[in-house]
């Protein structure tokens, strides 16, 4: 089975769990701190962090933290192939690290209207790191509900299927709600929106040339 995921995707999910058991299983806590991505103004902060903290993800001995790159890795393994067949290997990897940027762009732009405008703690932003592939996967599955709006999906935990289009709606609904109210701490919720909106307009703008594109 796995021989047949495009090399993109399997690269991304193989880099991703190689990652994962270094940081975890041979005592590197320290990568958490080089990689994981801070607040611009923390001295913790490195450019490299801005591509490296969608290869990390909750450390294991977290509560449920193991499942926290499971369900990231499951997610691009159900929606990645059929968006790098359609797009092709290099505009696919742009999708998907740039969707991953631009959840990094909206998070710390959250996190300086906390600072400016709610009068939050700027110590607490600047020490909490973001980590996560999840940005990224969402600008995957909002690239996919763009192409495939009307694709009905069956989740787990929805007892029936439900539309991409539908279903993007009320993730981003609810993670612009949960992000500003603060409800589920510990989740970068405004990196979703920034991934997601990324993956929507790439999608939207290449959907008109995926025939061009095909004879690239």
């Amino acid at each position: 089975m796995f021989q047949n995921i495009p090399p993109i995707t399997k690269r991304i999910i193989i880099l991703n769990v190689i990652v994962y058991l270094i940081s975890n299983l041979w005592q590197f806590p320290l990568l958490y701190n080089y990689l994981s991505v801070f607040y611009p103004t923390s001295p913790h902060f490195y450019f490299w962090q801005i591509i490296t903290h969608m290869f990390m993800h909750a450390p294991f001995v977290m509560g449920g933290g193991i499942m926290h790159i499971i369900f990231n890795m499951f997610t691009l393994l159900s929606f990645g192939p059929v968006l790098e067949a359609r797009f092709g290997a290099r505009r696919y990897a742009l999708l998907y690290f740039l969707s991953g940027i631009g959840a990094y762009l909206l998070n710390i732009g959250w996190n300086f209207f906390q600072i400016t405008f709610q009068g939050a703690d700027s110590a607490i932003i600047e020490g909490t790191p973001m980590i996560g592939a999840s940005g990224a996967i969402f600008g995957v599955v909002a690239a996919f509900a763009t192409l495939y709006p009307n694709a009905k999906l069956i989740f787990l935990f929805i007892p029936f299927p439900i539309k991409a289009k539908i279903l993007m709606i009320i993730v981003i609904a609810g993670s612009v709600v949960l992000g500003y109210t603060g409800t589920a701490g510990g989740i970068a919720h405004f990196a979703h929106v920034g991934g997601a909106i990324v993956g929507f307009l790439l999608a939207k703008y290449w959907k008109k040339h995926l025939e061009r594109f095909n004879h690239f």
